[in-house]
């Protein structure tokens, strides 16, 4: 009876994670498969790059520098929003800087 009951509750954390993974699409998921690194990754990255921030935006996109791919993640912190640029090839950070009035 525990095994069922264990095995039911792993079974509704995998539908609702898997529901969770499809609500959260975001810009530039058709370079994803050109990506070394994922977005949960490249996620982790950023956050550790700004210790207490909550991600509000996330995008994956072609841009100058790097690889030329990059993860593009606005953080809110108490101090205001950032900016963070990771690498999809490397997982370096490639920008830390604040947000300005003009988001991108």
């Amino acid at each position: 009876m525990k095994l069922h009951k264990s095995l039911t509750i792993l079974s509704a954390a995998g539908v609702a994670l898997m529901a969770a993974t499809v609500a959260h699409a975001y810009d530039g998921q058709k370079y994803a498969k050109d990506a070394a690194i994922t977005m949960e990754q490249a996620a982790q990255i950023a956050l550790k790059a700004v210790p207490g921030a909550t991600i509000t935006d996330r995008e994956l996109e072609r841009e100058k520098g790097g690889s030329g791919l990059r993860y593009s993640f606005d953080l809110k912190t108490p101090q205001g929003e950032r900016e963070v640029g990771v690498d999809a090839s490397t997982g370096k950070v490639l920008e830390d800087s604040a947000e300005g009035p003009n988001k991108d």
